[in-house]
């Protein structure tokens, strides 16, 4: 794949939240009595662990001027994620949910407002210009004026010839208007470079019952070229074009589930632009996976992607 020029190696546009993740291991959050908080965000996690990782990111989305607004953008700072595009708004509320903590899919309840709010007029062209990936999440695709705010930017993306990634994350909890999800993501899927459904995304869009293959087959037609599909235990696929390649899971003690998804991803992209095969940046990612896994919240901050890199190689991989 050509890697496009740019100062940015990825621009991750979205919501930027509060994620209040209980400290009770539970599967509903019925049984969840206390939280702590975590920044959170699928594009936020992925800017997060990407700069963990040692790439240069920049996050676009719209939070409060209120204590959770503040404490993200000191978060994002922190782990040396450029904040200048960051919108802070006074005139809305910080986007907070509730996660229930467990070792599989997470209960949640979003409380809303801020993150849906980006507007296109807060999308600048430059930042995008500089981006050599721009990434976004069906989640800030589900309202508007958000919607439109990361269909321009995608155009403009296409525009500049940039990598455009997009995450299918369907939920109809937060869209529950099916009918226009799937024309929505159909169509945003249709400037995408590639694409990272889970099984359970796959699932929740086209319908159960059909197989892996059958899922991928239907992402390719609506535009991306590369789909990578997660499924748990079963590992995943790596599909270029519809040649297909199973890599299997491997045991791992989990502890925390939220999040994998935002870490595998960020270890596939900062591998991809570090110039290794996706054959290569699959595997990358799932050692990165591995990682996540194991901790609560966000990704460790001590891993040294080149040990990994060396490892990977060591073993012919």
């Amino acid at each position: 794949m050509n890697i496009p020029p740019g100062d940015i190696d990825l621009v991750a546009i979205g919501e930027s939240l509060i994620d209040l993740i209980s400290i009770e291991e539970t599967d509903n959050l019925i049984g969840a009595s206390t939280f702590r908080k975590y920044q959170g965000g699928s594009p936020t996690n992925i800017a997060v662990n990407f700069a963990r990782l040692g790439g240069r990111v920049a996050v676009i989305s719209k939070i409060g001027t209120d204590a959770f607004g503040r404490y993200l953008s000191a978060e994002l700072q922190r782990t040396g994620v450029i904040t200048e595009f960051l919108v802070s708004d006074p005139n809305v509320h910080t986007t907070i949910i509730f996660v229930s903590h467990t070792k599989g899919t997470p209960d949640f309840d979003a409380w809303r407002d801020g993150d849906y709010q980006l507007k296109p007029g807060d999308i600048d062209e430059q930042i995008i210009q500089r981006a050599r990936i721009v990434h976004a999440s069906t989640f800030a695709l589900s309202r508007q004026p958000c919607r439109s705010a990361i269909e321009h930017a995608f155009k403009l993306a296409q525009q500049f010839g940039k990598i455009i990634s997009l995450d299918p994350n369907y939920s109809p909890r937060i869209w529950p208007d099916y009918n226009e999800a799937k024309v929505v993501i159909t169509r945003m899927l249709g400037y995408t470079t590639l694409t990272k459904p889970s099984l359970d995304d796959a699932q929740r869009l086209f319908g159960e019952g059909k197989t892996p293959e059958a899922y991928i087959e239907l992402f390719h037609t609506m535009g991306p070229k590369i789909v990578v599909m997660t499924m748990g235990s079963r590992g995943l696929l790596l599909s270029i074009e519809g040649v297909l390649t199973h890599i299997p899971a491997r045991p791992v003690k989990v502890v925390d589930a939220t999040g994998a998804g935002d870490s595998f991803w960020a270890g596939f992209l900062i591998a991809l632009l570090d110039g290794y095969s996706l054959h290569r940046c699959a595997l990358f990612a799932r050692e990165i996976v591995e990682r996540k896994l194991s901790t609560i919240g966000t990704l460790p901050s001590n891993i040294n992607k080149y040990e990994i890199y060396k490892t990977l190689e060591q073993n012919g991989i």
